[in-house]
């Protein structure tokens, strides 16, 4: 609105002046060419001379003049590069739209200063903090605005909006297609939110209700959670902001000095209030460090803009570009407040001059509440300390609810978006096409309530069964309420033997999330158990097996019960009991060597109970599963088995205990940190089946969760204890590269354990081949280079202890590769 009222004074002047016949008319805006915000405070200014003007804080300007002093305008500002704007002579009225490209501040120090202004500022700003940062607030809330954007850009949008499936789009593709800059645009996603907020800062707890939703092609709820919840991912007064996975040192960290040069190159006095402009820039040329500018009110020493954009040398994979934009304003004539958050990424995965993509986020904030007692009445409904609620009609609001909901209307592009959207979705030809993208991304086919796959499961080979096939059958997940199931079944024709599994999950009720699990398995053993985790064998782990090594087979009969249930916010219990058979095929004791008086050889019935801890635990919730996103503390898991005889011909008493605690942490400005403490006992004599089986790996395929320089079967133990450790530190060596983005880490894993002379006995035979460290340690330390080419990683790892080594084809060294696409 204050934009339309201005260019009408403009016009109406415009008017007015050219009746008189003298005077010219130049006008516009300058904005920034990535985030399309507005640059205040801009010189604009006849070339080679000493008329001009400032824009104003809306990125506004115009100029009227008798006669031009030069047919150039030269527009400046702080951080940005000049653009020349060449004038028409001809034409009484000129409308300038100036985008400006960003350029790096290197502000240096300010040695002729007796005082240096910015690190004064910025002293002060650190200073006030508590005053003015919101995570200092007892309780806040607000209803908050969100939309997201997905561009194209590079693409050959000639041939796009030719293609087949986007013919019924094709002219809605040729009218949004950017073309204002270099490189071509097209808008192709659009979503928005709207959501009431409350936070409370002790105990720390959130509460988002979603109100409103669009997603455009997604009806996922997980997306629907995430997008709610965007909003308050980042605050400037941190010290440490996040960029997607890792965490950058923002520009009021407490010591921030050690990291930024600080100045302040401009005052501008707004509404009876002085404001200064603060830059930025990194002291060095480093991972984790922004640069940007601000400004900052006088007295509260307050930010009442900032833009941040990663420095120069920044490894963040495939990313291009990342801008940050955050507004705020006083919100109750005391407490400065956000009101207008903009983020804009730009991707390249294929490479900069290869199709990529842009998204960008736009959040507005609006009714807020400080420390009311509402919001503490509110915050007191949710049941644990992170919790996010969609409303039942979310994704059914019309046209004119969205309308009043948004605090500006949808520009030309946005609107393009949505429009676009909606006729490819109901065109056949673009459905069928995106159902075959799913199948080759997803590996599923959908039906009406279920689906087939994935295809990567349908036929494979090994050694033993020659080729397999394998049906999956799954139930989709938005299909049914409480229920869900998946079952396959397979054949190889080597051995001529089917194998099968089915698996269901019954959820009485979502809210505490508790759910009953029932399986039964019928298969060889490809798997492997870990610490606190399992991970199944795949089509490239078969061709990356270390030479000498004897392939073990064994087959697995297997019915599994399971009860889980929220005890507290952080405490989940869960109950389980399973019935399980094991038939050694290949190069493992047979089942003959283990013979019983009761029930049947290798053969067990558990029961075992465990309690997680996982405080603070916030979660990414589909319709049914619940997937954790982790907590900022430790997370503790304890369990405890109890095997029985002579239940379904089982053989074997026994008590088993097990503990692992782990975490995953950022350690800014040194990277991240991801750990595993864990330890287990077995009290019983029992074959090795049932005991520890230290988690080894037989593959030059990296494995994170096993000892890499050891054979899988090769030690079993029934005490144990060990840590994994990986550290990934940013560039390291390769910090002198200024354009890599491949980065350096190191790891650590240690083991110790033992064996009672009993177990040893029964499972020491002639024909095995089983090891234990006899109360050793093993530790093996590993380095390696991640993100190389932006997917591949390779470890160099050495095993230092045990000094010896007892199996000629174990090795001190080794080189293992691996790979993972991470934006």
């Amino acid at each position: 609105m204050k934009q339309t009222k201005l260019v009408l004074l403009i016009f109406l002047l415009h008017f007015c002046f050219s009746v008189a016949g003298q005077q010219k008319l130049i006008w516009g805006v300058v904005k920034d060419v990535q985030s399309d915000e507005p640059v205040p405070f801009a010189s604009v200014i006849f070339k080679h001379s000493s008329i001009g003007k400032l824009t104003d804080t809306s990125g506004f300007f115009y100029l009227y003049v008798t006669a031009l002093p030069s047919d150039t305008l030269e527009i400046s500002a702080t951080g940005y590069k000049t653009y020349l704007f060449v004038i028409d002579k001809n034409l009484d009225s000129v409308h300038a739209a100036v985008i400006m490209e960003r350029k790096s501040f290197n502000i240096g120090v300010e040695v002729n200063a007796k005082v240096n202004k910015g690190l004064f500022l910025w002293q002060k700003m650190v200073q006030h903090k508590k005053s003015n940062s919101r995570q200092y607030l007892d309780n806040y809330a607000y209803e908050s605005y969100n939309k997201i954007e997905l561009d194209i850009r590079n693409a050959d949008f000639e041939k796009l909006r030719k293609f087949k499936p986007l013919r019924s789009a094709e002219e809605i593709i040729k009218n949004n297609i950017d073309t204002t800059g270099e490189i071509k645009i097209l808008p192709a996603y659009f979503a928005e939110t709207v959501s009431e907020n409350f936070y409370q800062r002790k105990p720390k707890k959130k509460r988002v209700e979603v109100k409103a939703i669009r997603t455009g092609f997604s009806d996922n709820e997980s997306m629907i959670k995430m997008f709610g919840g965007l909003d308050e991912s980042i605050n400037v007064y941190d010290d440490y902001i996040p960029v997607l996975d890792k965490k950058f040192i923002g520009p009021l960290n407490d010591k921030g000095d050690k990291y930024y040069h600080y100045r302040v190159v401009d005052t501008q006095f707004i509404a009876d209030n002085t404001y200064y402009h603060l830059i930025f820039s990194p002291q060095r040329k480093m991972e984790g460090v922004f640069e940007g500018d601000c400004w900052v009110q006088s007295g509260t020493f307050a930010v009442q803009k900032m833009s941040l954009r990663l420095s120069e040398g920044t490894n963040t994979g495939f990313l291009d570009n990342l801008s940050l934009i955050q507004e705020f304003k006083m919100s109750d004539d005391q407490t400065w407040f956000i009101y207008k958050d903009k983020l804009i990424v730009e991707a390249s995965p294929m490479g900069k001059d290869k199709p990529g993509f842009i998204i960008k986020k736009l959040s507005h904030y609006r009714n807020i509440l400080v420390n009311d007692k509402s919001v503490a009445n509110e915050i007191a409904k949710s049941r644990t300390p992170d919790q996010i609620i969609t409303a039942p009609d979310a994704e059914m609001k019309d046209s004119l609810y969205w309308l009043s909901a948004r605090n500006e209307p949808l520009n030309k592009k946005e609107s393009g978006a949505i429009k676009m959207i909606d006729t490819l979705t109901q065109n056949k030809s673009f459905i069928k096409f995106t159902n075959r993208i799913s199948f080759l991304s997803t590996g599923y086919i959908n039906k009406r309530n279920f689906q087939i796959g994935p295809w990567s499961n349908w036929a494979s080979t090994n050694s033993w069964e020659g080729l397999r096939l394998q049906f999956d059958v799954n139930t989709k997940r938005r299909s049914y309420k409480n229920f869900i199931y998946h079952a396959y079944i397979a054949y190889g024709f080597k051995d001529e033997k089917a194998k099968g599994m089915i698996d269901a999950y019954y959820m009485p009720r979502k809210d505490p999330n508790e759910y009953v699990y029932a399986s039964y398995r019928n298969d060889l053993d490809w798997g492997q158990n870990y610490y606190g985790g399992s991970l199944q064998q795949n089509l490239v782990t078969f061709a990356a097996r270390k030479k000498g090594v004897p392939i073990k087979n064994i087959a697995v009969q297997e019915t599994r019960l399971a009860f889980v249930r929220p005890i507290s916010q952080s405490l989940t219990g869960k109950i389980s009991f399973s019935h399980k058979s094991s038939v050694p095929l290949r190069n493992l004791l047979p089942v003959d060597s283990f013979l019983t008086t009761v029930g049947k050889p290798l053969t067990s019935f558990e029961a075992s109970f465990t309690l997680r801890f996982a405080y603070l635990e916030s979660f990414n919730e589909s319709s049914f599963y619940r997937t954790s996103l982790g907590s900022p503390y430790p997370i503790g898991e304890i369990t405890v088995s109890r095997g029985f005889p002579n239940v379904l011909k089982s053989s074997y008493g026994y008590t088993k205990i097990m503990a692992t605690i782990s975490d995953n942490t950022k350690i800014p400005p040194l990277g991240n940190l991801s750990w595993r403490v864990y330890a287990g006992k077995t009290f019983g004599t029992l074959p090795y089946t049932l005991l520890n089986i230290a988690p080894g790996n037989e593959l030059f395929y990296y494995n994170p969760l096993a000892y890499n320089l050891i054979n899988r079967w090769e030690y079993i133990h029934d005490r144990y204890a060990g840590f994994n450790m990986e550290h990934n530190f940013g560039k390291g060596i390769f910090s002198f590269i200024r354009k890599t983005k491949m980065q350096q880490f190191w790891t650590a894993k240690a083991l110790c354990g033992n064996i009672s002379e009993a177990n040893k006995n029964l499972n020491f035979k002639s024909g095995s081949n089983f090891q234990s460290l006899n109360g050793k340690t093993y530790l093996e330390l590993g380095t390696g280079v991640d993100n190389i080419l932006g997917i591949f990683r390779v470890d160099f790892i050495w095993r230092l202890l045990p000094d010896t080594l007892p199996n000629p084809i174990d090795k001190k060294f080794g080189v293992f590769g691996s790979m993972k696409i991470n934006f």
